[in-house]
């Protein structure tokens, strides 16, 4: 009687492509992941106890929403905004975030409002706990928690692609968290919504952006070199 040959089992991976993909972009959020670094595939699948496959299916979402950079004979790369991408973020945002204001204000009610007040209570006890990821994650989140509040995919989806656009460019122009992102700012806006004032809750958004649009070093530096130092001339 023949003996047949048993094939092993394949081990279930630890991770999904999607959790795969949330961790990652969690951590851009919070500021972990500097904006350049390179994401090995073969270092992230021994790190999510998955395969290669997986990874590669999350860094090519991550690349569609542009968090990711994917280089021919390189590899995958936390993205880094240039400058003028940076201030095209921005102008989208002063577009987006009103319209997303209007809607809100339109189909509000009281659980959107605790909603939003919730996550401030987050954002204020992070700050309590000086847990600066936990801050920086939270307050992009806030303007990605309007948009989803607003009822739009549409807008909830390009809020989430500037929001973590935006974390980038904080992280690479030196925004300090603490003047650019207020801690009575998003307070104030949920009080103006809660009111049902449209354009004082639109003034207030424009404001948060100028803020932190205001402290980002967005001018190009061309430093002058010393060639008679360089040749010891």
């Amino acid at each position: 009687m023949s003996k047949r040959r048993l094939t092993p089992a394949t081990p279930p991976e630890a991770h999904t492509a999607d959790e795969i993909y949330q961790k990652i972009y969690v951590a851009v959020l919070e500021h972990r992941l500097r904006p350049g670094t390179k994401l090995v595939e073969g270092r992230l699948a021994a790190i999510f106890g998955c395969s290669r496959t997986r990874v590669r299916e999350a860094l090519a979402r991550l690349a569609h929403e542009l968090v990711v950079e994917q280089i021919a004979q390189k590899g995958a790369f936390i993205a880094q905004p240039s400058i003028e991408q940076a201030r095209n973020v921005f102008e989208m945002r002063r577009v987006l975030e009103p319209a997303i204001i209007q809607r809100l204000i339109q189909t509000l009610n009281p659980e959107k409002i605790r909603r939003l007040r919730e996550h401030q209570q987050l954002e204020i006890d992070a700050r309590r706990r000086a847990d600066k990821p936990s801050v920086i994650r939270l307050t992009g989140e806030f303007h990605q928690l309007l948009a989803e509040l607003a009822g739009s995919d549409v807008m909830a989806r390009s809020m989430r692609q500037l929001s973590v656009l935006t974390c980038l460019t904080i992280f690479l122009y030196d925004a300090p968290m603490t003047t650019s992102c207020r801690a009575d700012e998003h307070s104030n806006i949920i009080d103006a919504v809660e009111a049902g004032d449209v354009a004082q809750a639109q003034t207030l958004v424009l404001k948060h952006l100028e803020h932190i649009e205001a402290s980002l070093r967005l001018e190009e530096t061309i430093e002058e070199v010393d060639l008679e130092s360089i040749f010891d001339l």
